[in-house]
């Protein structure tokens, strides 16, 4: 019977997961909402006022950012829906199984990357 524990975590743990990862969820979709607005200007109200000397000098800059902060987007999507994909696999019964050994994935690591599908050891495999 411990054997069929092992293999997949109880409906009381993966509650406990499902709202972890709705939290960062939550949390990186407010911040992705943010930064579009940002990119898209509708929160600056900064530069344009400015006077045109301190301006040319701010454009150069302004454009590292933009590029910084469309990189952050991209990755934030990214993370979003890596998010999800644990959100189906939470639903299917699947989450917490590694994909390369279907051991299970222990706690501690998930809690820490909750979109993980490998333990540390499948995971450490493969980049070698």
């Amino acid at each position: 019977m411990v054997q069929d524990e092992k293999k997949r975590y109880s409906e009381e743990d993966l509650k406990e997961f499902e709202e972890l990862i709705g939290q960062k969820l939550d949390a990186t979709r407010s911040e992705l909402n943010y930064i579009k607005e940002t990119l898209s200007k509708r929160n600056d109200s900064g530069t344009d006022n400015t006077s045109g000397n301190s301006k040319l000098l701010e454009d150069g800059a302004d454009t590292s950012e933009r590029e910084n902060l469309s990189q952050l987007a991209a990755r934030l999507q990214k993370f979003i829906q890596q998010l999800d994909a644990a959100m189906v696999r939470i639903k299917n019964g699947t989450y917490g199984i590694c994909k390369d050994t279907g051991k299970l994935i222990p706690k501690e690591r998930l809690r820490a990357v909750p979109h993980t599908q490998q333990t540390i050891e499948a995971k450490l495999r493969q980049s070698k």
